[in-house]
């Protein structure tokens, strides 16, 4: 049931940093900003910290969705250890930043939420992209 809850307020936090994004990011007719660099980053934050939660409470359930050097994280006994912490926020920010360095490796239902982060993390950079310079063509712009 806390998983529940915890899943739900991670959902909850990313939609509404999406939300938050696409409202700001409209309203600025420029290339940078220290508050588009900001909200990139408190996005991306956002987005590991809750896969990574993702990957913990699956673990801790007793679902195997991460392996490091072909070898399982083991049992916690029902509270995370710090070392699975560890791993799990390292997986999220390398495969949401990165393509991976394949020490830790995802396993069964893992690897379709690892696709669904790199995915994330992809776009993202894009989308911020296609937003600045949608506000700066000048038939987009306001007279």
């Amino acid at each position: 049931m806390v998983y529940v809850l915890i899943l739900s307020i991670v959902m909850v936090g990313i939609i509404r940093s999406l939300q938050h994004l696409w409202r700001s990011v409209r309203k600025r007719n420029y290339f940078f900003s220290f508050s588009n660099l900001f909200l990139l980053c408190s996005i991306y934050a956002t987005i590991l910290i809750g896969f990574g939660l993702i990957y913990l409470s699956l673990e801790v359930i007793g679902i195997e969705v991460l392996r490091e050097n072909n070898k399982t994280l083991g049992e916690t006994g029902g509270r995370p250890s710090a070392h699975l912490i560890e791993v799990c926020m390292y997986f999220s920010a390398i495969t949401l930043l990165s393509v991976g360095y394949g020490d830790i490796v995802p396993y069964e239902i893992g690897r379709w939420i690892a696709i669904v982060e790199a995915l994330v993390g992809y776009t993202m950079p894009a989308a911020f992209v296609v937003q600045t310079m949608r506000g700066r063509h000048p038939r987009n712009r306001r007279k």
